[in-house]
């Protein structure tokens, strides 16, 4: 029952904030307004759904937004990597500068986007499927759903979408077990791919994504650069995403976060984060 409550109220929320912002795509500073509100709105119904329908603390969001920076600087630190690599084989290359109102546009429609994903399936289906049967299925669960997901997308791919479902289903969901706070999955969502948009000026997931501070592009094998779909259809993508699950996982090991199968244990939040 919480998650027939609490999946709608999430999703009308990201679907009616992403229709608004792609209605003022051209407009930079609208989409950063109303990628902001869409973000802001979505945190708000997601906390008034949890407390109704669970009767507890949201310590998940709890204010302050701790983690929010660290996990964006890990975000961008990560798709850096990715694209220095690339860069090295000489297949990216810098044409000169973008637009900075690109990238500000680009800061809203980011924002949007990591918070919504990140609270329909991280702090919804993750987290709820993982009380039933444990981190490890609802982990390959959510990462298929969420790779899925990304089918609909312009230039999406069935390797890209596979692609989608090991790094981002992975890596952001073992960011969110090993801390147990929404604020950091959020951050490295964000981090990415306003790494991947706003600095790089590289495609995020096939969507077509504007121009952000530079003018960068790619050419090559598709399994260096990830093609039409950008650099997270990369091998390098894979790589350094898998590393970075691997840390968050070897973390949660060590703070006990892991919930066995059967999902029978219920984390305290604010117990795990003091150690």
């Amino acid at each position: 029952m919480r998650l027939l409550w609490q999946l709608p109220a999430v999703a009308a929320i990201a679907f009616l904030g992403g229709q608004a912002v792609n209605a003022v795509a051209g407009n930079p500073w609208l989409t950063l307004v109303l990628g902001a509100v869409t973000a802001v709105l979505t945190v708000v119904v997601y906390r008034w759904v949890v407390r109704r329908t669970e009767q507890r603390p949201v310590t998940e969001l709890a204010r302050p937004a701790t983690g929010l920076g660290w996990g964006t600087l890990v975000g961008v630190a990560l798709f850096t990597a990715v694209i220095a690599n690339i860069a090295l084989l000489g297949d990216y290359e810098v044409r000169g500068w973008g637009t900075v109102t690109g990238a500000v546009g680009l800061v809203g429609f980011m924002a949007a986007a990591a918070v919504t994903e990140e609270l329909l399936f991280r702090g919804v289906l993750f987290r709820i499927i993982e009380e039933r049967a444990g981190t490890w299925l609802a982990l390959v669960l959510t990462a298929v759903l969420f790779g899925l997901s990304h089918l609909f997308n312009e230039h999406a791919t069935l390797w890209g979408a596979l692609a989608i479902a090991i790094e981002a289903g992975g890596l952001l969901t073992a960011a969110y077990v090993a801390t147990r706070k929404l604020w950091v999955p959020i951050g490295v969502h964000f981090g990415w791919n306003f790494a991947a948009a706003g600095l790089f000026g590289t495609e995020v997931s096939g969507n077509g994504t504007p121009q952000g501070l530079l003018d960068g592009v790619t050419s090559g094998s598709v399994a260096v650069t990830g093609g039409a779909f950008g650099p997270e259809g990369s091998l390098y993508s894979l790589l350094f995403c898998l590393l970075g699950t691997g840390a968050f996982l070897w973390l949660a090991h060590r703070r006990g976060n892991l919930v066995p199968r059967g999902g029978t244990k219920r984390v305290d939040t604010v117990t795990t984060l003091s150690r």
